[in-house]
C-alpha cells in the first residue's frame, strides 16, 4: 500500500522543515507555542514511519521503499537523491523517531531559555540521522552524517552544562577529524567506480592492500563515533555537559550511527580487510567491554557512569559484526556468524531504549537537585518509590536481566562467541558481572537506605508526563526482551545476505 509512496523523504523532510517551522516560530514569550509545534511534527513524523514496519516485506534483502531522482541532484559527479531501506536500517529509523518524541516530551519544563530554537535543534538533527540510515548514494550519506553535527554542536554549546564548551569542542573535533578519513575513502571509491553509489561499491573488486586502507579510514571515522577504545575519550564529556535531551539523542542514536557504518560500508565493501583485520576489531571490542566496564564502576558522577556503561556495552555490538569470519571458520556454518550479526543489532536498538531510559531518569533527578552526584543522593525510594520502581527496571536491564532487552542482544553475541573462542565468550561475559556491580552499587546508594539529607526530604514524585515517558520505554524494553522474534525477523534476510557478500572475497 504504502510502497510507492515518498515515506523516506517524508520521514527526513518533515522534521527539518518543521524545526525551521518551530524556528521561526518566535522567541521565549511564544516559549509553548514551540512546544506544541515540535510535539506535533515529532509525533506525526513517528506516525508516519510506522507504515515502514508494517509496509516492509520479510524475507527479502532488496532494498525496498526506494526513492532515487530522474536526474542527477549533482551531474558533474554523478550524485543522486538516492534513497532506500533494509532490515538493517528500517529499525534505526524507527528507534530515531521514537526517541525525537521523548526527547519533545522531556524537555516541556526544564529547558526555559531560547526554548524554539533548542526544539528546531532536535528536530533538524532528526531528519539528517534519518538521511544517514536511509542514503543509498555516498555523497549524500557524507552530507547528512557531517550536517547532523552541527544542531548537536548547538545543543551542548549553548544548553550544555559549566564546561559546555570544552565538551562541544573536543566532540566537534574528535568527530569530524575521523569523518575527513572516510571523505577520502569515498573520494577513492567514486574514481575507481565512477559513481557514488554504496550498491556499486559493495560489487567492486579490489586488492587486498587496497581493502585494508579503506577499511582502516573507515574504521577511524566509525570508531570515533561509536565510541570504541581508545578514541572514546569525547564522550563522557559530551554526555556530562550535554542536557538531557542531548544525552538521550548522543547515546540513543547517534551512537548507532558508527556501527551502522560497518555494516553499511565496511563489512560488505571490503570483506577481506575486515577478515584479515578482524582480529583488531575483536580485541578492541574486547577491551571495551572488560575495561571500561572497570572505568564505569569508579564514577561518582551519576551521568559519566552509564556513559561509560554505553562505550562498554556497544562493544557487544562491534564483537558480535566481526567475530563472523572466525565462527565460520570453525564450523563452516553461517547459522552460528548470522547469530553474532543479528545479536550485535539487537543490541544496537536494546541499547537505544535503555541508555535513552537512563538518562531519562538521571534527567528528573537533575531537575529536582540539579546534581548528578552520587554522593548527594541517598533514600530517594523514600519520597519517589514510583520513579524509582521504573529506575530499577531499567537497572537491571543494563545490567543484562534476563527478559529485558539488555539481555537479549547480549546473550547471542556471547552465544556466537563460544563458536568463535571460548575466551572471546569469557571476556565478553564478563560484563554481566561488571554491569550488575556498577549499576547495582550506584541503584543502592542513590535510592535506598534512609533519606541521606535535606535536599532529598524534599523530593516529590514523578508527575504525569514524566510517567508517560517512563512508561512507553518500559514497555519497549520488556517487549523486546519477552518478544525479540518480530525484530530478529525483519533483520533476518539483511544479514543473511550481508554474510554472504563478507564471505565473498573481492580480490
Amino acid at each position: 500500500m504504502f510502497a510507492d509512496w515518498p515515506l523516506l523523504s517524508l520521514v527526513i523532510w518533515l522534521p527539518i522543515f518543521g524545526g525551521m517551522w518551530v524556528l521561526l516560530s518566535g522567541s521565549n514569550d511564544r516559549a509553548q507555542y514551540a512546544r506544541l509545534i515540535a510535539l506535533l511534527v515529532s509525533v506525526v513524523t513517528f506516525l508516519v514511519s510506522i507504515p515502514l514496519w508494517t509496509g516492509f516485506e520479510r524475507g527479502t534483502a532488496a532494498m525496498q521503499f526506494v526513492e532515487k531522482g530522474e536526474q542527477a541532484w549533482i551531474p558533474a559527479f554523478n550524485i543522486y537523491y538516492h534513497l532506500g531501506i533494509d532490515g538493517i536500517s528500517m529499525p534505526l529509523i524507527l528507534l530515531t523517531t521514537f526517541a525525537t518524541v521523548l526527547v519533545v516530551l522531556a524537555g516541556w519544563k526544564s529547558i526555559t531559555r531560547r526554548v524554539a530554537q533548542y526544539m528546531a535543534a532536535f528536530l533538524i538533527m532528526e531528519g539528517l540521522m534519518i538521511g544517514v540510515f536511509a542514503a543509498l548514494d555516498a555523497a549524500l550519506f557524507y552530507v547528512f552524517w557531517e550536517a547532523m553535527l552541527i544542531p548537536m554542536f548547538l545543543i551542548i554549546g549553548i544548553w550544555g552544562g559549566e564546561r559546555r564548551v570544552y565538551a562541544t569542542i573536543k566532540f566537534f573535533l574528535y568527530t569530524f577529524a575521523g569523518s575527513v578519513f572516510m571523505l577520502v575513502a569515498l573520494l577513492y571509491l567514486y574514481f575507481q567506480t565512477g559513481s557514488f553509489s554504496i550498491l556499486d561499491y559493495h560489487a567492486y573488486k579490489m586488492d587486498l592492500s587496497v581493502q585494508i586502507l579503506i577499511f582502516l579510514a573507515f574504521l577511524v571515522a566509525f570508531a570515533v563515533k561509536v565510541p570504541m577504545w581508545p578514541v572514546h575519550t569525547w564522550l563522557p564529556d559530551a554526555h556530562v555537559e550535554a542536557p538531557t535531551g542531548g544525552s538521550v539523542i548522543l547515546a540513543a542514536i547517534m551512537l548507532k550511527l558508527g556501527t551502522y557504518g560497518f555494516l553499511r560500508f565496511s563489512l560488505p565493501i571490503t570483506p577481506d580487510a575486515s577478515r584479515e583485520l578482524d582480529w583488531l576489531m575483536i580485541a578492541l571490542s574486547l577491551i571495551a567491554i572488560v575495561y571500561i566496564g572497570f572505568v564505569a564502576l569508579v564514577q561518582t558522577d551519576m551521568k559519566k557512569l552509564i556513559a561509560y556503561s554505553s562505550i562498554s556495552h556497544m562493544g557487544f555490538v562491534t564483537l558480535g559484526f566481526f567475530i563472523a569470519y572466525r565462527i565460520y571458520d570453525n564450523t563452516g556454518s553461517y547459522d552460528g556468524a548470522v547469530m553474532g550479526l543479528e545479536g550485535g543489532m539487537v543490541q544496537m536498538i536494546s541499547h537505544g531504549f535503555i541508555s535513552a531510559a537512563m538518562f531519562l531518569s538521571i534527567g528528573v533527578l537533575y531537575d529536582r537537585m540539579h546534581s548528578r552526584a552520587i554522593k548527594d543522593y541517598g533514600g530517594v525510594a523514600n519520597r519517589m518509590p514510583i520513579f524509582v520502581s521504573f529506575m530499577v527496571l531499567f537497572a537491571m536491564a543494563n545490567a543484562g536481566l534476563p527478559g529485558t532487552s539488555g539481555f537479549v542482544g547480549e546473550f547471542m553475541v556471547i552465544l556466537s562467541a563460544f563458536k568463535a573462542n571460548f575466551w572471546y565468550a569469557f571476556f565478553a561475559a564478563l560484563t554481566l558481572i561488571l554491569g550488575a556491580s556498577y549499576t547495582l552499587w550506584m541503584v543502592k546508594r542513590v535510592f535506598f537506605g534512609e533519606v541521606a539529607n535535606d535536599n532529598v526530604a524534599k523530593l516529590e514524585d514523578i508527575n504525569k508526563r514524566e510517567f508517560i515517558i517512563m512508561l512507553v520505554l518500559a514497555v519497549m524494553v520488556l517487549l523486546i526482551g519477552l518478544w525479540p522474534a518480530p525484530l530478529i525477523d525483519v533483520m533476518e534476510a539483511t544479514t543473511q545476505n550481508l554474510l554472504q557478500q563478507m564471505m565473498t572475497s573481492k580480490l
